[in-house]
């Protein structure tokens, strides 16, 4: 963007007065009539190009929530006391925090950067790492671990290839950089993600309680203060111009857009904000994100004492050709901003001049209610900082149940063939394991430090990641992150039950007891009925998840316009769920490691492949309707897993989703090199289903346990004492070197680490160190 006023001119505040009918490029910004009318109608005049840069930017959806606030509400009235317990900050901060006892809290959220990561893959999703550790940063936590979730197309087209060897580059570089273990999350192909892929990234930060610190400028007389990185022009109009679009049929076009990061400026970023929090030098620190200034100032305005004046000129810029706009607009990284007390200002500046980091003090918190900012010696902006930052518009848009759902819905896999001849269910059981979303995601996770800082208790790949937070007490925290966009198509309001199902099922069987939830959605653009409908259904289905298992939402993130053309994604709603545990010593891994121990199979199996890998793989169906979530009984099986870890009865545990419980199976054998025999007649007998449904139904509330003899009694007792079906299905076998399922087909380990492991390098090269 660049200055409407002619050379030599400021379009300020009063020019604006006198030029009533100058042309504004309202709608190249991304507002509407109606929007931009109300920006007339809420200052009484037509806005500086200044303030028409707020507005767009604070405006768009990415950053306003505008399509999605009327739902995303219900988060909030869905709420019991026990869910309130351990909450210490919920929505509405940079991130949510919760108690996790000992006088320790930890803060984390997950947010989107999928456009950026089409665009420019690799600085995309570095820059994507790097923005939601700063939201961690200025909850006055600590960062102690990242995740990422990343959804990519079809693994055999060429594009693919440039996204993905960009964005997991991009991930390595910026948090081994910064040094924070990567600990876990999830990687999809899926065709439907061919021109928009996702990749959202999580972060996690630790604190004492009294270091918890609040985004509010209050205290008139109060400092603003601008430091890390100098400001240039790279993100300019990135949340209003390329977050909150659709693509184009043509492809990638708007690289300008995309921020560019550095992760070594972050890093001294993390440490002066620590020590300028430590040391009572500051009121409160905002990071710039998404909409740079205009989001720091009217945000931290809106939400401490209403007033705020900022000198433009004060700015320090990589680029002095930049116009007022632009260095409103501007995304560039690694910056923060701070409330300052006039009497610490010293002290301020002696902290970031140690960790040589460029500061400049903007302006002052003022009690007028105004936030205004001026740029060579004129006023630019002068707002109501609400009707920015919060009041913004919010929509109701037109929802309409799809057509087309209740023939998808029709056809059920149930129809399809299942064998039951073992040779053939040993091919599909290879099949699926080699497909590209469940095969080794090896060569992705193999370039990310999982355990610098020496807190990682649990990492790839097993199915939750833990970090240790107490090094006295061994106290720590569990991070499961999960989606299925195929189940979320054929039932959004299930398939984000499913998603909040796994993950929990995830945290529960590393022996943490889930506590908290964040959220990413990813669905389509807003303006389609049909994309608001499966937004509205995920958004409720997901509150009456985290009711029934009384596990708040701490906060999170939507991303909407998530498609190309008229073509949009799969509903995808990510969700995240951490879970305490008291030392991380009794921690459970997902694979088994002795000879002789007894596997049982806790939950029960049904029909239900609908949506599922084997359906998918096997015979390319999707139809039907997903598995029914059990949520009463996910309950009783966190409840029994926590307290069979307690008691030290299990050695390993690993949950039962895609794939069922034949990727389970190969995945606990492959694990650590320890094979297994199993039958499954019995589960067949009870349940009533076919081998085929045995081995690949992906039933809920199910999790495969590694039980040593000697607390065979033990186990069986605790299970019947907590209402959790559990049968013996088979025992680990060290000597075989196989996988058996007996009187079926048996498969050497060999066969099956080459098929898990062999997919995505032959597709994307050799893996890190091969």
């Amino acid at each position: 963007m660049t200055s409407e006023a002619p050379a030599g001119h400021v379009d300020s505040i009063e020019r604006a007065a006198a030029t009533p009918d100058r042309e504004q490029p309202y709608a190249a910004l991304g507002l509407t009539d109606d929007e931009y009318a109300r920006i007339r109608e809420l200052l009484g005049r037509r806005p500086t190009s200044g303030e028409l840069a707020m507005y767009s930017v604070m405006w768009s959806e990415h950053c306003s929530y505008k399509s999605s606030k009327k739902y995303l509400r219900i988060f909030g009235d869905k709420v019991t006391p026990k869910m309130r317990e351990h909450l210490m900050v919920g929505m509405g901060q940079n991130a949510g925090v919760v108690d996790i006892g000992g006088g320790w809290a930890v803060t984390f959220k997950v947010e989107s950067h999928n456009h950026p990561s089409y665009i420019e893959p690799f600085q995309g999703a570095a820059t994507g790492v790097g923005g939601i550790v700063r939201d961690i940063i200025a909850m006055g936590a600590r960062p102690v671990a990242v995740m990422d979730q990343l959804r990519f197309g079809d693994l055999a087209e060429a594009d693919t290839l440039r996204v993905v060897h960009g964005v997991v580059a991009g991930i390595a570089h910026y948090g081994n950089c910064l040094g924070l273990p990567n600990i876990g999350g999830e990687t999809v192909f899926d065709p439907v993600y061919q021109g928009n892929p996702l990749v959202n990234a999580l972060a996690v930060g630790v604190l004492k309680h009294e270091d918890l610190r609040l985004a509010n400028a209050t205290g008139a007389g109060n400092k603003v203060v601008l430091f890390g990185a100098r400001t240039g022009g790279d993100g300019i109009g990135g949340a209003s111009i390329l977050a909150s679009d659709t693509f184009s049929a043509g492809g990638p076009t708007k690289r300008p857009a995309v921020q560019v990061g550095d992760p070594f400026a972050e890093k001294v970023l993390i440490e002066c904000c620590l020590e300028l929090f430590h040391g009572g030098l500051v009121e409160a620190i905002q990071d710039l994100g998404a909409a740079g200034i205009s989001c720091a100032t009217s945000e931290l305005a809106a939400n401490g004492d209403g007033g705020m004046r900022v000198d433009l000129d004060a700015v320090l810029l990589r680029d002095p050709t930049l116009t007022a706009e632009e260095i409103l607009m501007s995304e560039s990284q690694e910056r923060m901003m701070a409330i300052v007390r006039p009497e610490q200002l010293e002290g301020f500046l002696a902290v970031t001049g140690k960790w040589d980091v460029e500061t400049s003090v903007l302006g002052e918190v003022t009690d007028t209610g105004r936030l205004e900012i001026t740029w060579r010696g004129e006023t630019i902006v002068d707002v109501d900082p609400t009707t920015v930052a919060v009041d913004g518009p919010v929509y109701d848009r037109p929802v309409e149940r799809p057509a087309w759902i209740d023939a998808l819905q029709a056809d059920t896999a149930a129809a399809l063939a299942r064998s039951n001849d073992g040779p053939e269910l040993r091919e599909q059981l290879l099949a699926v394991l080699a497909s590209p979303s469940l095969a080794s995601p090896g060569w992705i996770t193999d370039q990310y430090d999982r355990y610098v800082l020496g807190n990682t208790a649990l990492s790839f790949p097993d199915d939750g990641g833990m970090i240790r937070v107490d090094e006295t007490t061994g106290r720590g925290v569990a991070i499961a992150t999960d989606a299925n966009g195929r189940y979320a198509l054929l039932d959004p309001r299930v398939g984000a039950q499913l998603a909040l199902a796994e993950a929990y099922r995830n945290v529960a069987v590393t022996g943490a007891t889930p506590l908290a939830v964040t959220d990413c959605l990813n669905f389509g653009a807003p303006t389609n009925p049909e994309v608001m409908w499966q937004l509205a259904e995920a958004v409720d289905g997901l509150a009456d998840a985290c009711l029934a298992l009384e596990v708040p939402v701490t906060g999170g993130n939507v991303s909407l316009y998530n498609q190309t053309g008229s073509t949009a994604i799969h509903p995808t709603p990510v969700v995240g769920v951490l879970g305490t545990i008291d030392d991380v010593a009794a921690r459970i891994p997902s694979g088994w490691q002795d000879d002789g121990l007894n596997l049982y199979l806790l939950g029960v199996t049904a029909l239900e492949l609908d949506g599922s890998a084997w359906a998918g793989v096997v015979h390319e169906h999707l139809g039907g309707r997903p598995p029914a979530p059990r949520l009463e009984a996910e309950r009783d099986l966190a409840g029994l897993l926590a307290a069979a870890a307690e008691e030290g009865l299990v050695s390993a545990a690993h949950d039962l989703g895609e794939g069922g419980l034949a990727q389970t199976l190969a995945e606990g054998v492959l694990r650590f090199g320890v094979g297994a025999r199993v039958w499954l007649g019995d589960v067949e007998e009870r349940d009533g289903v076919d081998t085929a449904t045995a081995l690949f139904s992906e039933s809920t509330a199910r999790v495969l346990v590694a039980v040593p003899r000697e607390e065979d009694v033990k186990f069986v007792g605790l299970c019947a004492g907590r209402r959790v079906p559990a049968l013996r299905i088979g025992v680990t076998d060290a000597e075989s070197g196989v996988l058996e399922v007996q009187d079926e087909f048996e498969i050497p380990i060999a066969e099956l680490r080459e098929t898990y492991e062999g997919t995505l390098p032959a597709a994307l090269g050799p893996r890190v160190g091969a």
